[in-house]
């Protein structure tokens, strides 16, 4: 197990070395997706502790899931944009509400339904133990990328206010001067 780390912690860093280059958004958020497969399958290899062979299987799997599931992620961010703007009144997107309501909803369900046939799919030649320390790895994976993305929407949010407080701070130093100026 101990070469498929090194080779997994080599591929894992290649990707740190062209970030001296300015990568478009999409091929950064393919080489961020293609980490989080590795960095999964790697996690996933240790908590059952497969055989190389099996990992890559595993892997392979997963990637043709995640292929799938690709478009429904898109759709419900899609959604909850139009959410977002409406929900801050913009008037455009006010009478797409049901609908990009409906559009989350449906994909969600198909998205869970993947899951287990994900599930399923990886489970399919496990022993009872190890398939049910797939489904523990499944849903502790699943829970932390929710929270990790949680965190960076709140730190984005933090930022924002913090930007917006040194903003308002500043307009009213030149209030002050302005005023101290007029007398």
């Amino acid at each position: 197990m101990k070469p498929f780390r090194l080779a997994v912690l080599t591929l894992s860093l290649l990707p740190l070395a062209s970030l001296a280059q300015a990568p478009e958004a999409k091929e950064a958020a393919e080489r961020a997706e293609r980490q989080t497969r590795l960095m999964r399958v790697v996690g996933l290899a240790e908590e059952l502790d497969l055989e190389e062979s099996q990992a890559l299987k595993m892997a392979d799997t997963m990637r043709q899931f995640d292929e799938r599931r690709r478009p429904l992620v898109e759709q419900v961010q899609e959604s909850a944009q139009v959410l977002r703007k409406a929900a801050r009144g913009d008037a455009s997107t006010q009478s797409q509400v049901d609908q990009a309501v409906q559009r989350v909803f449906d994909a969600r369900t198909q998205l869970s339904a993947l899951d287990r046939e994900m599930y399923q799919a990886l489970a399919r030649d496990l022993p009872p133990q190890k398939r049910a320390q797939l489904a523990i790895f499944m849903a502790r994976h699943d829970g932390k990328m929710k929270l990790e993305k949680l965190l960076r929407k709140a730190e984005r949010e933090g930022r924002h206010e913090e930007r917006e407080k040194r903003r308002q701070e500043r307009r009213q130093r030149m209030q002050q001067r302005q005023q101290e100026r007029a007398q």
